[in-house]
């Protein structure tokens, strides 16, 4: 970790997971390069909307007003503008009041280079080969979701939710799902339920999310964190043990055996939601942001 950046919470995020780029985007792919340039220019005074991460990035940053010395949190902004292009993004920042001051603009190349040099724990794009990229260098990522979700506005407290396998944990156990079926997953977890599961990639960023609420009584904590995995007993007690073993809290923690996850993520009232399975990703993103993480073997081949 960088010594300026100190034990902070960074989040790294995309221009086009903070604000609305889509009309901007359209003219990229359809016009070209050069045509993108001109017309960003011409919109620099024109402040950009809210895109999907927006929200969280607010609450995330409204952490720092409760224990404003140090700051607990850093958001970077990393973006394949340039420049040029660019000074349209820190305008909408600047109006937003967002406290970004921290940024890469890359002109065309892919950023993610950026994540481990600036220390994040976590990378939020809408780009999914820069999440596979920042995924491979081991850094916890995942790719925005197209979402028409209702924001979560009933509370100021920061609420995050995780799916287990290949998320929070390694893949090891949905492999043995995928190849051998339910009964021998079952068989498997229990017969292995003391054994502590391998981490996934975002072991780490659950880890700094829990070192930041050991600075609060459980009352009064500004955030809360969510376990919604597809798994039922008997295969929940190694995921117990597994975060027992980390020494990791999880404030609640939903088995559901395999219902949808969309209605338990609203009720819990997430902020946003990981998952690395496509089809939980969609079903969940009609109820809240979403962030799908291309890792494990139901990403293999994509």
């Amino acid at each position: 970790m960088p010594a300026i950046l100190g034990d902070k919470l960074v989040v790294a995020i995309s221009s086009r997971a903070l604000f609305d780029l889509d009309e901007s985007h359209r003219v990229f792919e359809e016009q070209g390069t050069d045509s993108y340039c001109k017309y960003q220019i011409e919109q620099e005074d024109v402040i950009l909307e809210p895109g999907v991460a927006f929200p969280l990035v607010c609450k995330l940053l409204a952490l720092n007003q409760s224990r404003p010395n140090p700051p607990r949190v850093e958001v970077i902004l990393l973006s394949r503008n340039n420049a040029d292009t660019g000074l349209r993004v820190f305008n909408s920042i600047q109006h937003h009041e967002l406290a970004v001051t921290r940024a890469a603009f890359t002109s065309g190349e892919s950023p993610y280079r950026y994540v481990s040099a600036f220390g994040a724990h976590l990378f939020l794009s809408a780009d999914p080969e820069d999440v596979k990229k920042a995924l491979e260098a081991g850094v916890a990522a995942a790719t925005i979701v197209r979402s028409k979700a209702s924001l979560n506005t009933h509370s100021s407290q920061l609420r995050i939710a995780f799916d287990g396998d290949a998320v929070l944990f390694s893949d090891d156990a949905e492999r043995v799902f995928k190849e051998q079926g339910l009964a021998a997953f079952q068989t498997s977890e229990q017969t292995s339920a003391r054994q502590p599961l391998p981490g996934g990639p975002f072991r780490n960023f659950l880890a700094v999310l829990q070192r930041i609420q050991r600075e609060y009584p459980p009352e009064e904590s500004p955030l809360r964190t969510a376990l919604v995995t597809a798994r039922g007993a008997p295969a929940h007690e190694r995921v117990i043990r597994t975060l027992r073993a980390w020494d990791i809290r999880i404030d609640e923690a939903l088995f559901l055996g395999g219902l949808d996850k969309g209605d338990f993520l609203k009720a819990f009232g997430a902020d946003i939601f990981f998952d690395d399975q496509q089809d939980h990703c969609e079903s969940a993103s009609r109820h809240v942001t979403t962030g799908h993480v291309p890792h494990g073997v139901s990403n293999q081949g994509r």
